[in-house]
């Protein structure tokens, strides 16, 4: 057993709370030692008028985030969640899977997206599973990490590939439910430049894509961490306004306004909890071979 293995699993093994107390710390390491990750978080906050008190406690939300996982991929997959986990809202995915047409699940990199998908599973999986979309890992270990500890009862995962597309389109035609990270900076042609923001972002069309195909529901959840190590809470919402109908126009200038919309339901979650958004994470940035906006 690696290294790497050996530390993952002591970190498994220790309380959320120390594990956000120590990642804590880790988040302001990375802030202080990366300029160009301190100059990133800096200007995605101040874009969004972010004040400095939940900025700062952003650096340190990013490092909780990171030292949660463990706790969270290396449970055994037949046990619970270790830690409280409280709903609200959770009438609406009750009232989505009661109509039987499959459900899009929204989730912006806030808070603990790691949980949503696990939570879901635990109390609805029974009725609808999950399919959750995720982008591998450069490194082997970390793959096969990823793809071992994501794949629980009533929880798959899909790459994002043609492959993966085909997955969740099947799924989602059983009436299943679908987990997407919609502020996930795409391929390039497999998104389009729309506001987030104020400002011009590469994103994503396949969630718009996948409802409209489908006739399935979409709604909003974000699991939102709690103080000193005391579990989560999962919120769920509908979209801050509907995708727009197609209709007569044509194929990108739907893509494009319905890329907005959802940025804007992302816009509305992220102000909710400011401090618990990836402002660090690479949200403008140009994919290779993509048209600059």
């Amino acid at each position: 057993m690696s290294v790497a293995h050996r530390l993952l699993g002591w970190l498994a093994r220790r309380s959320l709370r120390f594990l956000h107390a120590l990642g804590a710390a880790l988040g302001w390491a990375g802030y202080l030692l990366s300029p160009s990750y301190r100059r990133r978080l800096d200007a995605n906050a101040a874009l969004a008028g972010v004040s400095v008190a939940d900025r700062r406690a952003a650096v340190a939300e990013a490092g909780k985030l990171v030292l949660e996982l463990p706790r969270l991929w290396l449970r055994p997959a037949g046990l619970p969640i270790d830690d409280p986990v409280a709903w609200e809202g959770a009438a609406l995915i009750d009232d989505a899977l009661a109509a039987g047409r499959g459900l899009v699940l929204l989730t912006p990199h806030m808070g603990s997206f790691e949980i949503c998908a696990q939570a879901y599973a635990e109390r609805f999986g029974a009725r609808q599973p999950v399919t959750v979309l995720y982008r591998p890992a450069r490194q082997a270990w970390l793959r096969e990490l990823e793809e071992t500890a994501r794949a629980r009862p009533a929880l798959a995962t899909a790459p994002a590939s043609l492959a993966g597309v085909r997955q969740m389109m099947r799924a989602l035609r059983r009436g299943e439910t679908l987990g997407l990270l919609p502020d996930q900076v795409p391929p390039a042609s497999m998104g389009v430049w729309a506001p987030f923001f104020g400002q011009p972002a590469y994103t994503m069309t396949l969630a718009a894509r996948l409802v409209l195909q489908t006739g399935a529901a979409v709604g909003l959840i974000w699991g939102e961490r709690l103080p000193r190590g005391a579990g989560y809470l999962l919120h769920v919402r509908p979209l801050a306004q509907p995708l727009p109908r197609k209709g007569e126009q044509d194929e990108q200038a739907w893509m494009t306004a319905a890329a907005a919309a959802i940025n804007r339901s992302m816009e509305a979650l992220v102000r909710e909890r400011p401090s618990q958004y990836l402002w660090g994470y690479h949200r403008y940035k140009t994919p290779r071979g993509a048209a600059t906006a």
